[in-house]
């Protein structure tokens, strides 16, 4: 649940604000009724604040929430379904963050929508499944997933404001 909520907060949370223009999904395989998958809209999300504890109770009241195959609300900007990962590719276009993949630094053009594992491996059916994607790297080490987000998110803020 730590890594969760980090990868949340490391998202959405500025030193004096929060990102409007980012959507976070979680695809999230315990028991019980897996997969669900979360979905957290910068543009809609209000009172998350940017401690582990108070996003690890948002993530926990939307796993709570009963839902369907669609979306459906559990807080301002926090929905949930049932479904995992392989409806959510047929639903976007994704790049995969791998170690092996094209250096983001390097990258003409920046994926808009990546996806990158916990501190697990991907199985071999979610191997599979990302086979085809793109995939790009935040440099020479494997970083921890909020880290990876942070660093992702720094270059897109880069090349936004032309520093880059």
């Amino acid at each position: 649940m730590d890594i969760l909520c980090r990868c949340v907060n490391a998202s959405f949370f500025l030193s004096h604000g929060m990102r409007q223009d980012v959507e976070c999904y979680l695809v999230l395989l315990g028991e019980p009724a897996a997969p669900k998958t979360l979905l957290f809209k910068g543009s809609e999300l209000r009172h998350l604040n940017p401690d582990e504890r108070s996003t690890g109770a948002r993530i926990k009241k939307a796993l709570d929430t009963i839902c369907g195959s669609e979306f459906r609300g559990s807080g301002e900007g926090i929905y949930v379904r049932k479904g995992g990962l392989e409806r959510l590719l047929s639903e976007h276009e994704f790049a995969i963050l791998d170690e092996n993949g094209e250096d983001i630094r390097d990258a003409e053009d920046l994926p808009i929508s990546l996806i990158l594992s916990d501190h697990e491996n991907f199985s071999e059916e979610e191997e599979r499944l990302l086979s085809n994607l793109r995939k790009v790297s935040v440099g020479p080490q494997v970083l921890h997933a909020d880290h990876t987000i942070t660093v992702v998110l720094n270059e897109m803020d880069r090349r936004e404001d032309g520093t880059t």
